[in-house]
């Protein structure tokens, strides 16, 4: 017999051990299988696992394999569905298909629910009656049937409903109604719960004690989310609150300090936060170690959800309001109030100010800077920075108004010229609109961390962030540098890249850092006069910006929206998506909307409380009152977006009618963004606009006729009058156009 190489040997004993070792997962049919007989989709399968779908794509394809600390999960998740769904449950060939869960429907692997489980409750929703359930696995509680067809297992849970935490094996919320007078509590994946608080305080207790609701921490040092309630009128008038606000409460923002509610809760040793027992409030008892008890609740008839991001979800029935936020939890966060405050806390959430330090000589750990974070202390902004009515700026004289030269105006465009004569033969107005724009802006950008340092006569320097004080009137638009080629345009039909109206600068005005950058990046020197800048830096948005792009791809996924789709596709799947689920196209609104607002709130103003110009307001005692990193992301998306539009222009001759903030207008000869986007084999044009579903790509925002933009610009004597804000359905009123 041949002696055999030991290498080969060795190789033929690793591949054994890493068979016992659980380090062999079955082959990428296997896998898909597994995961469409449970029902789950790949987004449920990557939120759990946290990792992008993209990668579960790969895993289940054979071009890749997970990563030493996903291998493991993934192993156990695939064992779990076997048991489950053994190969022989459905012969091969079979058209039978289990049912498509419900974004954020709880997964296969919970265990029996708890004994105050009533049953998993259809949708409020009418809808045909569907085939029979297939027979449950032995050792597994049948799934319930929702009326429109959808899965919401009473057991079973998915990231969404917690994730594999057992404290919160019932997910993040709870929508609590009152039914035949008995108190009910409606959870993620059709969950049911019977509630038998008698009081308020005793709801508090119940939910601390018993409902197991919460969300695991989103970071390592950071905290979990604090379960949340919300009240419905029926739920306000059982536990002795008001089903809707006076116009005197809904002004001051909560009930009176002296209601029997407010009092019943301090009787029993519960604290509110400084904003009171108002729409978003907090009810908690101080902490105790690292022990938090703390129940959050939302009360919508007190317009905790704004109309204008959550839509019509305040109206929704108990089930399907739980939907919505449970999927909005899962992916995003738990809702913390607004979507503004959700946003910024989502940035903390990721980015907590402090962690535990290594043990000292003793053993003990101490709270320290947790690197990459803002702090835990506010650091002043530069005067520059501030806006009107800073502490900062006491000084100046009552009704000063600062000039470009004083004050940083880094904000999104709001443009519009007339059209040529060439652009008036053209038949149709076509508007694009830039996916999760501020988002994608923040996506890489390195952001100050820590407070600025003046510097005189600095040389710029692109990856230091800050403010800069220099004179870039001597740009000129008609000729540019577009790649490594120079480009000539037409100046007069481009919008200034920077200036929010498109106006050519006239001298030294104050820039955000990529403001800056662009001017040297088309061919043109910059010598800054003075500048705030800071050393401390990092990519701060980073995890931001990617836990809310995944959140927003995974719920698109679920309309139909995918990413990777040809152009017409993409263009048909985006028509009339949002009827497919309007649950799910309420979340995709609130995702946006986390997005702006949490920027916004970067720089929040006073809100009432009788502030007076030169006194500091609440907001500025937070570390998260940053609007340097507002003005760097806004400068950043603007940059963004006049660079495609001048490539777009060097490739096409094809300039934009107008601009408002992610929505761009062009005049075209046909309907469709294909009739002007210069496409060639389905590719686009490098650098440009390009239809897709991710961040930082474009959609169809709208289409109106040239004779139509005309009417309008003329009905009102406004020939610049800026036709992106009604291109969408072209709607406008006399409100609109300032008479």
């Amino acid at each position: 017999m041949t002696d055999q190489p030991q290498p080969l040997f060795a190789a033929v004993d690793a591949l054994l051990a890493a068979v016992d070792d659980g380090g062999v997962l079955p082959v990428p049919d296997e896998r898909v299988r597994l995961r469409e007989a449970a029902g789950l989709t790949q987004a449920a399968v990557a939120q759990a696992l946290g990792v992008r779908v993209a990668s579960i794509q790969a895993w289940e394809t054979g071009r890749a394999e997970p990563k030493a600390e996903r291998i493991e999960a993934y192993r156990r998740l695939l064992e779990g569905l076997s048991r489950r769904f053994p190969a022989s449950a459905v012969p091969p060939g079979s058209s039978e298909a289990a049912p498509r869960p419900d974004p954020g429907a709880p997964s296969p692997s919970a265990p029996a629910a708890p004994p105050s489980v009533l049953a998993a409750v259809p949708s409020a929703s009418a809808a045909a009656p569907t085939a029979p359930p297939r027979p449950a696995a032995p050792g597994r509680q049948p799934a319930a049937r929702r009326a429109d067809g959808k899965q919401s297992a009473a057991c079973l849970r998915t990231a969404a409903a917690g994730g594999t935490d057992p404290r919160f094996e019932n997910g993040p919320l709870a929508v609590v109604d009152v039914e035949d007078g008995q108190v009910r509590a409606y959870c993620t994946g059709g969950l049911v719960l019977d509630v038998p608080a008698k009081s308020l305080a005793a709801l508090v207790d119940w939910t601390l004690a018993e409902a197991k609701l919460g969300q695991p921490k989103l970071s390592g040092p950071g905290k979990d989310a604090d379960p949340l309630l919300v009240l419905t009128e029926a739920a306000l008038d059982r536990y002795g609150l008001p089903t809707t606000l006076t116009d005197e409460e809904r002004l001051a923002g909560r009930i009176p300090e002296g209601h029997k509610a407010v009092k019943q809760l301090a009787r029993a040793h519960w604290k509110l936060t400084k904003r009171g027992f108002g729409p978003w409030a907090r009810i908690y008892r101080p902490a105790t170690g690292s022990e938090r008890a703390c129940v959050q609740l939302c009360i919508p008839s007190w317009h905790a959800l704004d109309t204008r991001h959550w839509g019509h979800a305040g109206q929704l029935p108990p089930a399907e309001l739980a939907r919505v936020l449970g999927v909005y939890a899962s992916r995003v966060m738990t809702p913390r109030g607004s979507t503004a405050v959700t946003g910024l806390e989502l940035m903390t959430a990721l980015h907590p100010p402090t962690r535990a330090s290594q043990p000292d000589a003793a053993g003990r750990r101490h709270s320290e800077r947790n690197p990459g974070s803002l702090g835990q202390d506010p650091v002043d902004c530069a005067p520059c920075e501030a806006p009107d009515g800073h502490p900062l700026l006491a000084a100046l004289p009552r009704f000063h108004v600062r000039g470009p030269a004083e004050k940083l105006f880094e904000e999104a465009y709001d443009w519009a010229r007339p059209m040529t004569d060439d652009e008036c033969m053209l038949r149709y107005l076509v508007g694009i609109d830039v996916n999760m724009a501020f988002a994608a802006g923040a996506n890489g950008l390195t952001v100050g961390l820590g407070a600025p340092t003046r510097v005189e006569r600095p040389a710029f320097d692109a990856k230091l962030p800050g403010s800069w004080l220099v004179d870039l009137s001597h740009v000129d638009l008609s000729r540019v540098k577009v790649g490594k080629e120079w480009a000539e345009l037409d100046a007069s039909l481009l919008p200034s890249p920077f200036t929010p109206k498109g106006e050519r600068p006239e001298g030294p005005a104050w820039y955000a850092t990529p403001t800056v950058a662009y001017a040297k990046e088309l061919g043109y020197e910059v010598r800054p006069v003075e500048a705030w800048v800071r050393y401390e830096n990092g990519r701060y948005l980073d995890g931001w910006y990617q836990r809310l792009r995944d959140a927003y791809l995974a719920t698109m996924s679920d309309l139909g929206v995918d990413a990777d789709r040809t152009p017409d596709d993409f263009l048909a799947a985006m028509d009339g998506y949002r009827s497919r689920d309007p649950e799910l196209a309420i979340v995709v609104s609130a995702m946006k909307a986390t997005v702006k607002g949490g920027l916004g709130k970067l720089r929040e103003r006073p809100r009432g409380e009788g502030w007076k110009p030169g006194q500091p307001w609440r907001a500025l005692s937070r570390p998260t009152w940053r609007p340097d990193i507002r003005a760097a992301v806004i400068s950043r998306t603007r940059i963004n977006l006049h660079r495609k539009i001048v490539k777009h222009a060097a490739f096409t001759g094809q300039y934009p009618i107008a601009i408002l903030s992610d929505c761009v207008v062009y005049a075209a000869a046909g309907p469709s963004p294909l009739d002007f986007l210069p496409y060639r084999d389905g590719k686009p044009l490098p650098g440009g606009f390009k239809l897709g579903v991710n961040p930082g790509l474009v959609k169809h925002e709208g289409t109106q006729s040239v004779l139509w933009g005309e009417e309008v610009r003329e009905r009102f004597d406004a020939p610049e009058l800026n036709l992106a804000r009604y291109i969408k359905d072209g709607t406008v009123t006399d409100a609109d156009s300032g008479e």
